[in-house]
C-alpha cells in the first residue's frame, strides 16, 4: 500500500492494490461554532475515505436565526434542508469535490 498527497484542491489517492485506487479528501473539522465567532471546540482536519464526505451542518432556531455550525467527515452523507430537531431546524451539506470543500458550504 502506498499513498500520494498533494496540496489544497487536489484529490488524494491511496494505492490499495494493482487495479484499484481509493480517493480521499481532507475536510475542515469544527464541532462547535456559534454565529460571528471562530470555532470553539473540535477544530482540525479529518480525512474522508470511501463512502464518506466532507459535511457542514447548520442549526437554526425555528424563526430562522442561526444558532450553531459544525463541520467534519460523515459516512453516507445526504444534503438536506430544514430537518426538525426539537425547537431547531438543521441543514446538512455534503461535498467531495476537493480538499476543504466544506469550508464555504
Amino acid at each position: 500500500m502506498s499513498s500520494s498527497c498533494q496540496g489544497k484542491g487536489i484529490v488524494h489517492e491511496i494505492f490499495i492494490n494493482e487495479d484499484r485506487y481509493l480517493e480521499i479528501v481532507q475536510c475542515r473539522m469544527c464541532h462547535l461554532q456559534f454565529p460571528g465567532e471562530k470555532c470553539s471546540r473540535g477544530r482540525g482536519i479529518c480525512t474522508a475515505f470511501a463512502e464518506e464526505s466532507c459535511t457542514t451542518g447548520r442549526i437554526f432556531k425555528r424563526d430562522g436565526t442561526p444558532w450553531l455550525t459544525f463541520m467534519g467527515c460523515l459516512k453516507n452523507c445526504a444534503s438536506v434542508d430544514n430537518i426538525k430537531w426539537s425547537v431547531y431546524l438543521v441543514n446538512f451539506r455534503c461535498c467531495r469535490s476537493h480538499d476543504f470543500c466544506n469550508e464555504h458550504l
